[in-house]
């Protein structure tokens, strides 16, 4: 009975396999759903794909009604059958032109719409989804796997569809011509369909590799690019061309693996027609000599088992190059299928302001990639509108998690965290933040002008509103001494300005968006004392009349908040004024205080 169970097990385990690659195929073709509001086109193309080939299959003919004229066994000319010729390669490449002109027309059209809805998901997928993937990844995705999807919308569907219909209607004419030698042909094709199979499936899972291999390498460039000036300080450009290299070689091995089984593949597939060829004209010239068909027959017989000869050996390759695609459009259809935290198609929901009373009620939390890991354990916290609120305590202890609740960046564990007493998963994810302005510590620009930067809380703002946001956010002065002004291109990520002048572009954004709720992380502490004075002066405008919860290690910056919470391992340890927890004696924050003194000293 063991042994029986077995066996339906594994018999189970073969069926699902089955299963899942006809389902990967399906999911595959899906990705031609991009094509449908180019059908037309797409139509007009295979018209033009139909008579270019009507036109090419019309050669075996034409070239055994000349051989019947030289052998004078036919009514036409040879002047009228030559001139009839050269008018059907007119239009065969007339036709092959707008063949061409059509279907790069749909594939140019329908990869803009794969990249744009690639894009649009990624945007608007959850923080969760790209702390397990890699820029350099997405980045490859939405390139190297889409130019591959292109390559087969524009010349491989239309070449595969020809080659089809090249061995469809060229079969049936030599079968029509001599039965004979049709049967004696196709002899061969058993072996060429099962090697199609065999070698089919080695072809896809290389390719699949070569391609996850590229996104491996491309990861390596984008982080070496964004991190350009570390690896500058720690002189390491040697180490990181060697990791990039070597990276590349793996892409280079596994192509080259892939390419030998396309080459072997199409080989053999070439050895065997071409073979079937000579073997025809042996068999054919034996039934010419005995009298059993016209010259002119066998002829037109080998011209068109050279075209079908060709087809077959272009199918093999088409057929391999297919089988690479199905690997990077399973991959776009991962990303496309995640499921994204904000619909960018619909309406923008209509702006509800809130006030800014925050409460958090026994919050535990953990992160998604390490659930046994509790980072929250029951924190309760009141921050009534407009209040202040500072969060202390050491790395890892909780602070930034609470900011990142706040903005639902993820989901809570336990516990409840309302807006106005209203849960925030009530919340649509795009009111909710609409409402709430972040200014970071390491500020994050655009490459665009400082015009556009300060816009980005508000697109659309006039160039009257951004002036007042920057004047109010301490940064009129420096813009102005620009000679572009607010035209000037800050750089890859705000390298041209320093990092006073970024953190005062990034208030001004805040500005410009007039949040109900500020959340300064670490705002002041990579400045100087002079622009922290200045950032500091502008942070004191933004705060007036805001919910403003800050997170700070200097102290110095948050004596004068309503509340402060100091948190260790998760947990809110103390609470209270800046004059009440520095008098507790052995308090955390009263050494806080003294450790911060002492260093000032």
């Amino acid at each position: 009975m063991a042994k029986r169970g077995k066996s339906f097990g594994e018999e189970a385990s073969e069926e699902d396999k089955k299963k899942i690659s006809r389902e990967g195929f399906k999911k595959a073709l899906s990705i031609f759903q991009f094509v449908k509001p180019y059908r037309i086109q797409y139509i007009i193309g295979f018209v033009f794909l139909i008579l270019s080939t009507g036109t090419t299959m019309s050669f075996g003919l034409l070239i055994g009604q000349i051989t019947s004229v030289i052998q004078g066994k036919s009514a036409f000319t040879l002047n009228q059958v030559t001139l009839f010729f050269v008018g059907v390669l007119v239009a065969q490449a007339i036709f092959s032109f707008f063949r061409i002109y059509f279907f790069s027309q749909v594939s140019e059209r329908a990869m803009a719409d794969v990249r744009r809805a690639a894009y649009s998901k990624i945007i608007t997928l959850p923080i969760p989804f790209f702390e397990q993937r890699r820029v350099g990844e997405l980045t490859s995705r939405i390139s190297a796997d889409i130019s591959q999807l292109q390559d087969v919308l524009t010349l491989t569907v239309a070449e595969l569809f020809r080659q089809v219909g090249t061995l469809t209607i060229g079969t049936a004419i030599i079968f029509y011509v001599s039965w004979k030698l049709t049967l004696f042909m196709l002899a061969t094709f058993p072996v060429i369909i099962v090697a199609a199979m065999v070698f089919g499936r080695f072809i896809r899972k290389l390719s699949k590799q070569a391609q996850d291999l590229l996104a491996q390498a491309n990861i390596i460039v984008e982080e070496t690019l964004q991190s350009v000036n570390v690896v500058k300080a720690f002189t390491n450009e040697k180490l990181e061309i060697n990791r990039y290299g070597t990276a590349l070689e793996r892409v280079v091995n596994t192509a080259l693996r892939a390419a030998r089984f396309r080459g072997v593949f199409v080989s053999f597939v070439i050895f065997a027609l071409f073979g079937g060829i000579i073997g025809v004209v042996w068999y054919g010239g034996s039934l010419v000599m005995s009298n059993e068909m016209p010259f002119a027959d066998l002829l037109t017989f080998i011209v068109y088992t050279t075209f079908i000869g060709g087809s077959v050996a272009g199918m093999g390759d088409l057929y391999a190059q297919l089988q690479k695609t199905i690997g990077a459009s399973e991959r776009i259809l991962e990303i496309l299928e995640e499921p994204s935290e904000v619909d960018a198609a619909e309406e923008t929901p209509l702006f509800v302001p809130v006030l800014g009373h925050v409460q958090f009620n026994d919050v535990r939390f953990s992160y998604p990639s390490r659930p046994d890991v509790a980072v929250l354990k029951g924190i309760t916290l009141n921050v009534a509108a407009g209040r202040k609120i500072a969060l202390v305590g050491q790395s890892g202890a909780g602070k930034s998690t609470i900011v990142q609740l706040l903005m639902r960046y993820y989901q809570v564990s336990g516990g409840q965290i309302t807006v106005d007493g209203r849960d925030l998963s009530g919340f649509n994810v795009t009111e909710l933040r609409k409402n709430i302005a972040v200014v970071p510590q390491e500020v994050m620009l655009f490459g665009g002008t400082i015009l556009e930067n300060i816009q980005y809380g508000k697109p659309g703002a006039s160039e009257t509103e951004v002036r007042e946001a920057a004047r109010k956010a301490n940064a009129l002065q420096f813009i102005d001494s620009f000679p572009e002004g607010l035209q000037t291109i800050v750089g890859e990520r705000g390298v041209k300005l320093s990092g006073g002048q970024r953190q005062r572009i990034a208030i001004a954004r805040a500005i410009l968006k007039d949040p109900a709720i500020l959340i300064l992380d670490e705002a002041t502490s990579s400045l100087d004392a002079e622009s922290e004075r200045l950032v500091q002066e502008a942070l004191d405008i933004l705060m007036q009349n805001r919910t403003t919860i800050i997170i700070a290690h200097r102290l110095a910056t948050i004596r004068k908040v309503d509340m402060i919470y100091v948190m260790r391992e998760g947990q809110i340890a103390e609470a209270g004024t800046h004059d009440e927890l520095a008098t507790q004696e052995d308090g955390i924050y009263a050494n806080l205080v003294k450790l911060q003194f002492e260093t000032t000293e």
